[in-house]
């Protein structure tokens, strides 16, 4: 399963790089997390109940973080337990990219589920994770770029729209993880801890 995208941060590389490293940010851009915290500097643990669809559930995640390269990007590779309600496990690799006093985040991002979590309709699942990465993002800028931010509308992160990822989601929507933490590098670190968590 993959889900893949890009999107326009309004604020500089390095403000994007540590806000995406900062685990007070992150819980507040993920809906439904009560816990999340750096246990070193490439691990974090994360609690969230999530729902897709009749499944809903806490689960436990952890994190970690693989070939840093400050602020341009990482990989990270995570799990989560949701008990009855299954599992997720996967990865993701994240870019920044700066783009004059904006960030444009790409990331691809794989997952596993078993559990209830595998019998969800795929189409349930992307609509639930397109909506947790757009919610995560929004909130993600609105807190990064709020400051450098004077129209509301410049503060609200904008998908890039493009034909390799049209075709990309085409091919893509075979399956999505069903829980997206909010899929984010620690934008999707917090996407990925949605995913996981």
């Amino acid at each position: 399963m993959e889900l893949i995208g890009e999107y326009e941060i309004p604020a500089k590389r390095n403000l994007v790089w540590e806000a995406l490293n900062d685990p007070e940010i992150l819980k507040q851009c993920i809906d439904g997390c009560q816990e999340l915290s750096k246990e070193s500097e490439t691990q974090f643990v994360a609690k969230v109940t999530a729902k897709v669809g009749p499944v809903k559930a806490k689960f436990t995640g952890k994190v970690s973080l693989s070939d840093l390269d400050p602020p341009n990007g990482y990989k990270i590779s995570g799990e989560g337990q949701g008990g009855v309600a299954g599992f997720a496990k996967g990865g993701a690799t994240v870019t920044l990219t700066e783009q004059g006093d904006q960030t444009l985040l790409k990331y691809e991002a794989n997952a596993e589920v078993g559990g209830k979590l595998a019998s969800v309709g795929s189409r349930l699942v992307e609509g639930v994770a397109k909506k947790q990465a757009d919610d995560f993002f929004r909130k993600f800028s609105e807190i990064v770029g709020g400051e450098q931010v004077g129209d509301k509308k410049e503060g609200t992160p904008q998908p890039v729209e493009s034909e390799t990822n049209d075709k990309q989601n085409q091919s893509s929507n075979k399956g999505l993880p069903p829980i997206v933490w909010g899929a984010g590098i620690a934008v999707i670190v917090g996407l990925l801890l949605y995913i996981y968590g």
